[in-house]
């Protein structure tokens, strides 16, 4: 079964949701309607074909880029699109050539991984309250970190993607699995080998994942995670890192429930993606109509091959590696699953060289669990290391990654009509991407639908707060 092909994206984007004139039920749409910018001599990037567009103006109106014009083609005084009257209802910023590139994205993370705990263990327990309410913090540090949209493979439910598309809490926009679908002993069974709880009927689901083993349970959970709001469906083909009871090499799920999975996800007009690390887990996956792959540390050529002729994305997650065998978290990652982690750290660099090579479609993610969120940068300079070169890195986390959400005619690149996601900055990341992981120096504004969530510049408050300035 061939993989289900990236459509031609057909949606339209739609301005954030607005009260009407009475409208209390809820009070917190009227608060996030987006203002009218007009953002003057911007240095723009486009990061289809890395070309940069000096003394380019932007008009950002209900949520949405709705002019571009360059300086050479000034409007009429009368101009009712790009009038240069400052009404009350149009706010006009001279970024001086600052550069203006599109809200990256990142394609694998887990919002319901919350900081707060030391351990591993304890972060994957967390009483579900506890972590209901964490999940808001984690979206706000990810968006104030230039991530204005991310795909989350596992955990993060409908409530909290409704509550930041509302505007009742800042965050990305998010795109969300719900719970990673597991066979019993796969990766997404965190029960321990001594543990005699029995995992019946496809209905059994603890923190990120969920069981489910044979064709028809198999169909029923695809179906309920669809039921509960799920973007897409995320299914585990072989063994992981953190799970406790599996081997790196282990092969998960037969042709038949693979295949299960892709049917229901085709028939609702969505996609699969695998967690896979082996090029049998990777080829197993790819042939039974999977659309993604995640992490695929093992990959060797062929296999890279069977992935680029069949269309499929890979999204590596060099950074959660590198953090866990790293010094500054010595206490998150047991001993007894450390040995899995160097493994896969080790190849990690080597697999993104041999996609690249092969023509794969690589988009960004970083795969990070708990207080190793704080690192979800980092994947810049990992990518860079791995020999990419600055283009194809923002590419990852801009043109690539909006072609796999199927979003590709709403995100990922600065045109009219396409939501105004965006990043204001000193430095310009197609002479140096490693500029995005020190967000803290060059990151000035982010904006997300028309709205400035975040700034370190004295001449552009955060709307409804006040931010540290970098000038």
């Amino acid at each position: 079964m061939a993989a289900q092909p990236p459509p031609t994206s057909t949606c339209t984007p739609r301005p954030p949701p607005a009260a009407t004139t009475g409208d209390i039920s809820k009070p917190w749409l009227a608060r996030n309607t987006p203002k009218r910018y007009r953002l003057v001599d911007c240095t723009l990037i486009d990061p289809k074909d890395g070309h940069t567009y000096p003394h380019v103006t932007l008009d950002l109106k209900d949520g949405l880029v709705h002019k571009m014009t360059k300086l050479s083609n000034l409007p009429l005084p009368g101009d009712e699109v790009l009038s240069w009257t400052h009404g009350e209802d149009l706010t006009i910023v001279n970024l001086q050539g600052k550069f203006v590139m599109p809200g990256l994205i990142d394609c694998h993370v887990h919002l319901a991984a919350t900081p707060g705990e030391e351990r591993l263990s304890a972060t994957m327990t967390q009483d579900a309250k506890t972590n209901l309410l964490r999940q808001p913090y984690l979206a706000h540090e990810i968006l104030k970190r230039g991530f204005t949209t991310v795909r989350d493979c596992g955990g993060a439910g409908l409530a909290l993607k409704e509550a930041i598309d509302e505007g009742l809490y800042p965050g990305p926009r998010l795109f969300i699995s719900g719970h990673g679908i597991s066979q019993t002993g796969g990766h997404g069974d965190m029960r321990s080998a001594k543990d005699a709880e029995y995992a019946c009927c496809g209905g059994n689901t603890r923190g990120l994942g969920r069981i489910a083993d044979g064709v028809e349970q198999c169909l029923h959970a695809a179906r309920e995670e669809l039921r509960q709001g799920a973007d897409f469906i995320k299914i585990m083909v072989s063994g992981g890192v953190v799970s406790p009871t599996d081997k790196l090499t282990n092969l998960q799920y037969t042709p038949e429930e693979i295949q299960a999975f892709t049917r229901v996800a085709s028939d609702a007009g969505t996609y699969v993606t695998a967690h896979a690390y082996t090029p049998a887990a990777i080829r197993n996956a790819v042939l039974h109509g999977v659309s993604g792959i995640e992490h695929g540390n093992l990959l060797d050529e062929p296999t890279a091959n069977l992935m680029a002729e069949r269309g499929v994305f890979l999204t590596p997650t060099l950074i959660t590696y590198e953090t866990m065998a790293g010094t500054e978290f010595p206490t998150f990652l047991p001993h007894a699953i450390a040995e899995k982690n160097r493994q896969v750290l080790a190849a990690g660099l080597k697999s993104v060289a041999i996609a690249d090579a092969a023509g794969v479609t690589l988009c960004y993610g970083t795969d990070l669990l708990g207080p190793l969120q704080v690192k979800q940068t980092g994947e810049f300079v990992l990518r860079k290391r791995a020999g990419l070169s600055n283009l194809k890195v923002l590419q990852s986390a801009t043109v690539n990654a909006a072609r796999m959400l199927r979003q590709e005619g709403v995100l990922g690149r600065l045109k009219e009509g396409f939501a105004a996601d965006l990043l204001v900055l000193n430095r310009n990341p197609l002479e140096d991407v490693e500029v995005l992981d020190r967000p803290e120096r060059h990151l000035l504004l982010v904006v997300k639908g028309g709205v400035v969530v975040q700034s370190r510049w004295s001449k552009v408050p955060r709307e409804g707060a006040l931010g540290g300035e970098i000038e």
